[in-house]
């Protein structure tokens, strides 16, 4: 998810381009690049690793050219670095590319022009690109971009320029986001609004295999499949510059909330193999044979997601899983045994608490498999194999998006070990594995009932305190959705396995009390039925969350407000019921006028203990 800017026109482009990046850096701040080309036409290149400031620091803002190109990186292919920065170049530094997404078939494309002569700098899927437009390249660049796009396959937004062709900006788009903004005498290219809001408010919004030529006269959109002109409506932007670089949503966290679809999405992009999830790519199959036990070891958000993948890898897998908090695990005296694995999962992969378990496994020559976010990270260094969850940056200090793609892992990681290990049979491999692939489609459903929970929440607000109930996989849920209470709104919130309530907790239960009753499991409910009705005989005031297939058991009686999930198979239901207890957790806090991305005291990655 990374930020894309171009610009042809009449001013110094240099200025144009950095203005535009510093509205993108949200989308990632591992490295930022410019190229531009000058008025002696030549190309220049500057990039520099870190974030945007990194860069600035070191250009020369005199320099003249009213054409370039910028991108603020967000790495997924290789770790952060001045060689792994866009701009990308051919081998003859005569053509230019940006690049937002992931080319699925990079390697197999590296592999072919490398016998045919080309020399690479970087680690990246972006220097591909560049190599691929070089390959067909014969002094003009719109003929060799359309040819070029024909051989990629993938998720992809890009924008090539080339000094042999001076005046004019090639991009295309293939599910990652890319807008034209049109100016008089001058035109540019984004990967969102914010980038060139303060310049233009007229913009077309490029749909996929959109292919377009930009110079600062004129925009052409083909379809670069058939080559035939499309005609795309012009969009005029009625959002402020401030509310814009959230895309229009009022809060980051509300936006990355709605994000999670496409980051499910993007998660699961190519881990689908013959109906099946499979990994083999990942290099997992050796770490995996031989396990005999796993520890799961994460800290807050991450360590309620370690829960949900202790019981899905034990009901699948039926091996032993541990789940830890980061903070106590790195202080026991762990009795370490042979053929054990180590997953940690952190969105930053750079969390202290975490990292100093995954060095102490090490220290006991246990292998260490990490789930993080970000690219080049501690966690993805350190560990012997890395997976990434292309959730894109999190900007909210409350994790919304990491939190469902590290689920979805989990599960990927499950049924890959149970693949592994031969211990389910294909048949119910490729149920989970189907079941998995439409869990965007119903994030996208749940996300619908958005105003049902912000009502929800507006009855509420004043409350001062929070039950969370549910059983198996439920009571996970139910920890995410207290602390996420706890965590922007500041109200006492705390989540119990329902089964335990006659041991204590329904001391607390009292008159109009909100307890939020998860029901996913089906084998559970009618125990979970029998807890609610404890807790409404004392008063409390049941908010029921519950799966469309399970709504013929559940009664009108058994609750005072509920939320109706999708139908889903309850393994995997975890993944869409934290939906509306995030959405809840958001309006409550709105509504009470709190800092919603910044709550006190917290901070978004926890690097010391």
């Amino acid at each position: 998810m990374c930020g894309i800017v171009g610009y042809v026109g009449r001013e110094r482009a240099i200025c144009v381009i950095v203005e535009g990046l510093s509205k993108l850096e949200y989308r990632g701040y591992d490295s930022a690049g410019i190229a531009l080309v000058g008025e002696d036409q030549q190309l220049k290149i500057f990039k520099k690793q870190g974030h945007l400031q990194a860069l600035t620091d070191t250009l020369d803002f005199g320099v003249k050219a009213n054409i370039g190109i910028g991108h603020t990186r967000w790495a997924t292919h290789g770790a952060p670095s001045d060689e792994n920065a866009h701009p990308h170049t051919d081998c003859h530094g005569h053509i230019t590319v940006v690049h937002n997404g992931i080319l699925e078939n990079y390697v197999s494309l590296k592999q072919q022009l490398l016998e045919e002569g080309h020399i690479f700098s970087s680690e990246t899927d972006t220097e591909v690109i560049a190599h691929l437009v070089e390959k067909y390249f014969t002094d003009d660049l719109v003929a060799a971009v359309r040819l070029a796009l024909q051989e990629m396959k993938g998720s992809f937004s890009i924008v090539a320029m080339s000094n042999k062709n001076p005046d004019v900006l090639v991009a295309a788009k293939k599910d990652s986001p890319l807008i034209i903004g049109l100016g008089e005498n001058e035109n540019y290219i984004a990967s969102d609004i914010p980038a060139i809001l303060n310049r233009t408010k007229e913009v077309y919004i490029l749909e996929d295999y959109d292919f377009a030529v930009v110079t600062k006269d004129q925009v052409k959109i083909l379809d670069w499949r058939t080559q035939q002109p499309v005609e795309r409506e012009k969009f005029q932007v009625t959002w402020d510059p401030i509310t814009a670089e959230k895309s229009g949503y009022a809060h980051f966290m509300l936006k990355e909330i709605h994000e999670q679809p496409v980051a499910l999405r993007e998660t699961m992009r190519g881990c689908i193999r013959d109906g099946m999830v499979d990994l083999t790519d990942l290099g997992l199959d050796e770490v995996f044979q031989n396990i005999q036990k796993i520890y799961i070891v994460a800290c807050g958000t991450a360590y309620h997601a370690g829960l949900v993948g202790r019981m899905a890898i034990e009901k699948l897998v039926r091996i032993p899983v541990e789940a830890d908090i980061a903070s106590e695990f790195r202080y026991r005296d762990v009795i370490w045994e042979p053929n054990s694995l180590m997953i940690i999962i952190s969105q930053s992969g750079e969390t202290a608490d975490t990292m100093a378990a995954l060095r102490e496994a090490k220290r006991n020559n246990i292998k260490v498999l990490a789930i993080t976010n970000v690219v080049g990270s501690a966690a993805a260094r350190e560990a012997d194999r890395v997976i990434y969850t292309h959730a894109g940056p999190e900007i909210a200090v409350a994790s919304t998006k990491a939190y469902s793609t590290q689920l979805l892992v989990l599960y990927m990681l499950a049924l890959d070990l149970a693949r592994v290990r031969g211990v389910l049979e294909e048949s119910e491999l490729q149920r989970y594995s189907q079941e998995l692939v439409q869990i965007d489609r119903l994030a996208d459903i749940v996300l619908e009932q958005e105003q049902d929970v912000r009502n929800l929440a507006y009855h509420h607000q004043h409350v001062d305190s929070t039950f969370f109930l549910g059983r198996g996989f439920d009571y996970a849920v139910a920890m995410e959705g207290a602390l996420k209470l706890k965590e922007i709104s500041y109200i006492h919130a705390e989540a119990y396995a329902a089964g335990e309530l006659k041991h204590g907790p329904l001391a607390l239960i009292k008159q109009g009390v909100p307890v939020m009753v998860l029901m996913t499991q089906e084998d559970l409910l009618e125990k979970t039925l029998s807890n609610v009705k404890e807790v409404k005989a004392r008063g409390g005031m049941i908010i029921a969350i519950y799966t469309e297939n399970l709504a013929a058991n559940v009664n009108e009686s058994d609750y005072d407000e509920r939320i109706v999930l999708p139908a889903v198979d309850p393994f995997i239901a975890p993944i869409i019921a934290v939906i509306p207890l995030q959405l809840f957790a958001y309006y409550m806090a709105v509504d009470r006028g709190l800092d919603v991305d910044k709550p006190r005291n917290l901070a978004k990655s926890v690097t010391v203990e």
